[in-house]
């Protein structure tokens, strides 16, 4: 397995023992209320399991299982660049609410995630062979 996908892969299970976590405490807090504070971690929740998680371990999977015309992996700075700009934006997300943050936050973590999904797609569009 490369590097990238071995990065992409262990930060995904980061994140999905970070939104398990959290997600445990909110549920515990729902059947004995102890830290009302607890609920503004509810959208860093999400932000762990459906952006850290599913779209990390996605693009991991990705980069290791798409198919290679050449020997090379095609633009690997790309996708080192997806790598990076996507952890950005899910940290910055996940801690805009607990913070209590600007609201701008929110936005720019938005258009770091989505610089992170126009990098990725620069790297894997060479990699998908078109059909003839």
């Amino acid at each position: 397995m490369p590097r990238l996908s071995v990065w992409f892969v262990r930060m995904a299970l980061l994140y999905l023992l970070a939104g398990f976590t959290v997600g445990a405490l909110l549920l515990a807090h729902k059947g004995v209320p102890y830290a009302p504070w607890l609920w503004r971690w509810r959208q860093a929740h999400i932000e762990l399991l459906l952006v850290g998680w599913i779209v990390q371990l996605a693009m991991g999977v990705a980069f290791w299982i798409l198919p290679r015309f050449q020997q090379a992996r095609g633009n690997v700075r790309a996708a080192w660049t997806a790598f990076l700009l996507l952890n950005s934006g899910v940290l910055v997300a996940t801690l805009t609410a607990p913070l209590a943050a600007p609201t701008w936050t929110l936005s720019v973590a938005r258009l770091l995630e989505a610089g992170a999904a126009v990098a990725f797609a620069v790297h894997a569009w060479p990699r998908v062979k078109p059909v003839a």
